[in-house]
């Protein structure tokens, strides 16, 4: 719900658990009053401002003698730059005196139903009836700049999108050289600042940390949104936890460089700001050109994180992602990479495959391996034509015998990359983002195509379209196994090479825009190197993202543990591997593996012609569980109930049926050790009024008596055993 007061030049915004306001206030600037937990109606909250002459806070033309208005004292709602204050900018312009200040003024809004749309960028998206947009105009007058700050408001999941347009209304052309998409500002700054931070293998580990005086931030400049760092932070009240405390999480839908920075000011006030990363940014704006920056989306919980968590997942997996498979289960897949890597025949992979539908798998996926001379990873990129040598007949010929063994296929691709080993690179080599003069970097022995540029695009998915269109092909793994460097585009002037960057995310959602709309039947998995671009940017294109390369049971209920804070368990694509890990050198049960995999998209990477009859009846049990409890995995509320990071004795999580009728519990032990405790596991989620059987079992308990006193777990002997808990409602009431 969105209220303006005319009276009071005020804009309120209502979700079901909070409220969201700003006020036009003297000499038309816009300020920020409140963003906390819902309030009852729609008071002008500005009462709460207080006015002071603060010494080295200057004051604006129409100020006059008055000393106690400053844009340095009170919280904006877009900050300006080089005007008077000194906090982290939202905007930068330069112009072409060579000044680079912005003087924002409100000029007007308008509230309407339905969610606005941003051309060429990932957004949320829904029926008219469910969202309201707000859209507010600021304009600079000397730099004849009008800019447009939109709001989305989905009170359902108390999510609030926002965006902002920057339009040249002059005669000159000017430069953009910063444009942040969400600024909010707090008029107290006793917060903690979490952020998802790793590295390739080891992504999205969060960090928690108080504010402290000055700029924290988490940013990329790697030309995607990298296993480093993540587009998700939260500012939080330092008591918060899963179940209690006030909590700001912000996203960033966004696959590129990005920047998060939280600055504690001098007066105790707290500010953050999101947006694309001002590192090698500008914009050239032509007179009437407009620049569109990315949606950022909030959402505010007044019950700490699991809800904040729980809003965000629900509204991705309903209002984000446009998924083909929406109505359909997805397939439990087995892919042949741990088993083969890139050598491999038809008939290898066909023997990999033929166990597989008779364990409960479903879709066969050809990894890296199949194009041009491609038998390692040094060549063979950029030529995206089927390799014969290893596939007689072509890819339909592979598709016909997998498919008779009742199995899906699905496909590897890397589009974005070449080898200087290939076709292509040895045609155009200039199609790179390379420097003149300057020798490329080299990631994976591979160098980056310059997706910014239409025909590059148009080569690429030229070739992609005739292999996607030769065969029954249900589902791609679309990759990108290496960071950006000697970003320059010869397609560009010189005075445009800041554009090169954000062209080239551009240039990747207008490829992934055409795969979507030539292909709607295909199931389409994100990856870079596994979670290097895990980000609600991609999750609009890609409803599925590899969450890690790293697959271990062990470290994976890390990293998905700190996945879960923004993003669902049905965007988090996780698999079984053989073992000892390849990347730990650690070896896990099966049934661990498995229970850590079902948290996720599911599936298996290993050779299944070398597993025991034992371990193959682990997978059929394993398939079958998670078909079986598929809805209530993928769609059902999520609980995190326990820290992996703690190290304690156990990593526990929960998925709960929206009626709350039904739950499962996924536990995991850590080490084990002699005189073990008696421990009990207190579930969350369930109806206290319902009674629940656990596992079948014939003692029935109170929903309030197993999230109260708990549930007591099983002792069980050895390192890392997995178990899970099946929770069912009796129609008998407490």
């Amino acid at each position: 719900m969105i209220l303006y007061n005319a009276q009071d030049k005020t804009c309120t915004l209502h979700t079901r658990n909070s409220t969201y306001q700003m006020k036009v206030w003297d000499y038309h600037i816009l300020l920020h009053t409140y963003y906390g937990p819902r309030l009852a109606g729609s008071d002008d909250l500005s009462y709460l401002f207080r006015r002071s002459d603060r010494g080295f806070s200057p004051n604006p033309s129409e100020a006059g003698g008055d000393r106690t208005f400053s844009l340095d004292t009170f919280p904006q709602e877009y900050s300006t730059c080089g005007v008077g204050d000194y906090r982290l900018p939202s905007i930068e312009l330069e112009l072409p005196s060579g000044s680079r200040t912005a003087d924002l003024r409100y000029i007007k809004c308008e509230i309407r139903r339905g969610k606005y749309v941003l051309e060429g960028l990932p957004a949320f998206h829904g029926d008219e009836e469910e969202w309201e947009t707000l859209r507010i105009v600021l304009r600079d007058a000397a730099a004849q700049v009008e800019v447009e700050l939109l709001y989305g408001v989905l009170e359902e999941y108390d999510l609030i999108t926002r965006a902002v347009l920057v339009r040249n209304v002059g005669d000159t052309a000017i430069r953009l050289c910063r444009c942040a998409s969400l600024c909010l500002d707090f008029t107290r700054a006793d917060l903690d600042f979490i952020t998802f931070n790793g590295a390739h293998v080891m992504e999205r580990c969060p960090s928690r940390a108080p504010l402290r005086p000055g700029i924290q931030s988490v940013d990329s400049v790697r030309g995607a949104s990298s296993h480093q760092h993540n587009p998700f932070v939260v500012l939080c009240d330092k008591t918060a936890g899963e179940d209690c405390g006030l909590c700001y999480g912000a996203m960033l839908l966004y696959s590129g460089n990005f920047q998060a920075a939280a600055e504690r000011d001098q007066f105790e006030n707290a500010r953050l700001v999101m947006g694309l990363n001002p590192y090698h940014f500008t914009w050239t704006l032509e007179p009437g050109a407009v620049f569109t920056a990315p949606e950022a989306a909030m959402v505010c919980s007044p019950a700490g994180f699991g809800q904040m968590s729980r809003q965000f997942h629900r509204a991705i997996r309903k209002n984000l992602i446009r998924d083909p498979w929406a109505d359909r289960r997805k397939p439990v897949l087995i892919n042949h990479w741990e088993a083969t890597e890139a050598d491999f025949t038809a008939d290898r992979l066909v023997d990999i495959a033929r166990e597989a539908p008779e364990l409960g798998l479903e879709l066969f996926v050809m990894d890296d391996g199949w194009f041009g001379r491609r038998n390692d990873d040094n060549a063979g990129l950029g030529d995206w034509l089927v390799n014969e040598e290893k596939l007689p007949g072509g890819l339909e010929a592979l598709v016909e015998r997998i498919k008779a063994l009742g199995m899906e296929f699905g496909i590897w691709i890397e589009p974005e990359m070449v080898n200087e080993d290939s076709e292509l690179y040895r045609a155009h080599p200039d199609w790179t983002l390379n420097v003149p003069g300057r020798k490329s970097s080299r990631g994976r022995n591979q160098l980056v195509l310059d997706f910014s540029r239409g025909d590059v695009r148009d080569h690429i998915y030229g070739q992609i379209k005739a292999v996607l269109s030769s065969a029954d092909i249900s589902y791609v793994k679309w990759d990108m196994n290496r960071s950006l460097t000697e970003v320059w585009s010869a397609a560009l002037p010189a005075g445009r090479q800041g554009e090169v960057y954000h062209r080239y995310v551009l240039g990747v959602y207008e490829f992934a825009e055409r795969m979507r709309r030539d292909f709607p039947h295909i199931l389409i998995e994100g990856c870079a190197g596994g979670g290097g671009r895990f980000d609600g940017g991609m999750l609009y294109y890609t409803p599925q993202i590899w969450c890690s390369d790293n697959t271990d049971a062990v470290d994976r209920l890390r990293i998905q543990y700190g996945t879960s804070f923004c993003y669902p368990v049905s965007t988090m694509g996780a698999h079984v591997s053989a073992v000892p890990n390849g990347c730990t050198g650690r070896v896990t049960p099966m049934e661990t593996r498995g229970v850590v995999a079902m948290s996720g998209t599911f599936g298996y990477e290993m050779d299944l012609s070398k597993c025991t009859p034992e371990e193959k009846e682990i997978i059929r049990r394993q398939a079958a569980i998670f078909k079986e409890h598929y809805d209530l995995i993928q769609d059902g509320d999520y609980y995190r109930l326990s820290d992996p990071f703690q190290n304690g004795r156990f990593t526990a999580w929960e998925h709960v049926s929206h009626d709350r009728r039904e739950a499962l519990v996924s536990l995991v032990t850590g080490q084990f050790h002699g005189a073990p405790p008696f421990l009990a596991l207190q579930i969350r989620g369930l109806d206290p009024a319902l009674r629940y059987r656990v596992n079948g079992g014939g003692t029935l308990y109170g929903g309030d008596v197993l999230m109260r006193a708990g549930y007591p777990l099983p002792i069980l002997p050895g390192d890392y055993q997995g178990m899970q808990l099946y929770i069912q409602a009796e129609d008998e009431q407490v």
